[in-house]
């Protein structure tokens, strides 16, 4: 089932619940979307902007969470759409989809499962699939596959493209460097960390943890003079490090390019947070680099440098 809610700027809520809510609940809703008016009607028409019914947003997750710690029990997920004048109204494509009515079937999807596939040829199915497979890593999975005594599904090859990628496994980092037929005796990795190892300078803690530390500067601590019972609080100066890193998340998507992003900023916090006892996240910063899209004319700005081909 699915309530709707309209809101003071021509926007909408809708609200997909497993039952019907209580009027206490409903009352809930309404000064949880800003005094907004419930709607009794089953559907509305016209044409409304919102969210694509087949992915979830992270509003949405944030937004049942809410209702639930308000105590509302039933809600599934919670949308917002706006009211377009017509359907040639201007959105989104990448993350919106234009609806002409919205109904209780807006977050009803009918898809049922593919099929699995039994891959017949891994190399022909890693050129048609792009997932960049090494020659090596092709003749480990042939391998595999005839020591199972089977063809291996497609899920199972891209599963091992996705483990075994670089950016999990960092095999060009930590590959062996042949150049004109000599094997060099440091990797690339190893070239990197050679540089903190030979001038380690205020370098605390690197290449593990998953963030990196430098010394910091001495910091005034306000807190209790002990923490296992109620105490007064105090100040005394404490040696504190500062934490370094950069994130490889690949985000931002053209998926969910803007949550996408939060991601990558999400999982530099969390690496910074799990380095050690005491952390606090101070602030954290994001640069995401990529080529103009060029996708209209007029952009003068786009012509400061010249096009990158698309893959």
């Amino acid at each position: 089932m699915v309530l709707f809610y309209r809101g003071l700027y021509k926007n909408l809520f809708a609200v997909e619940v497993a039952e019907q809510l209580s009027s206490e609940d409903l009352d809930k809703l309404k000064w949880l979307f800003g005094n907004a008016e419930y709607l009794e009607s089953p559907s509305l028409k016209g044409f409304f902007i919102g969210p694509r019914k087949e992915m979830i947003t992270p509003w949405s997750t944030n937004a049942v969470e809410i209702t639930q710690n308000m105590g509302i029990e039933g809600i599934i997920r919670i949308e917002e759409f706006t009211e377009a004048p017509n359907a040639e109204a201007p959105h989104d494509p990448m993350l919106q989809r234009l609806y002409k009515n919205l109904d209780q079937d807006i977050f009803l999807i009918v898809k049922s499962a593919d099929p699995v596939i039994p891959i017949e040829n891994i190399r022909s199915y890693n050129e048609q699939e792009g997932l960049a497979l090494s020659n090596e890593e092709i003749e480990y999975l042939e391998s595999v596959s005839e020591r199972l005594g089977r063809k291996l599904t497609d899920s199972e090859v891209f599963g091992f493209s996705q483990v075994n990628s670089e950016h999990c496994r960092h095999k060009i980092f930590n590959g062996s460097f042949i150049i004109d037929g000599e094997e060099k005796k440091r990797s690339l990795f190893k070239m990197i960390k050679e540089t903190t190892e030979e001038n380690p300078n205020s370098v605390v803690s690197a290449y593990k943890d998953n963030v990196a530390f430098l010394q910091g500067p001495q910091a005034e601590q306000f807190a209790p003079a002990t923490q296992d019972k109620a105490d007064y609080f105090q100040t005394k100066e404490i040696e504190t490090v500062l934490s370094l890193k950069a994130e490889t998340h690949n985000f931002p998507t053209t998926v969910e390019p803007f949550n996408g992003a939060a991601t990558g900023t999400g999982g530099e916090i969390r690496d910074r947070m799990a380095g050690g006892k005491a952390s606090i996240p101070l602030a954290g910063t994001a640069v995401y680099m990529t080529s103009y899209s060029r996708t209209e004319a007029g952009r003068l700005w786009e012509e400061n440098s010249p096009a990158r081909p698309w893959l």
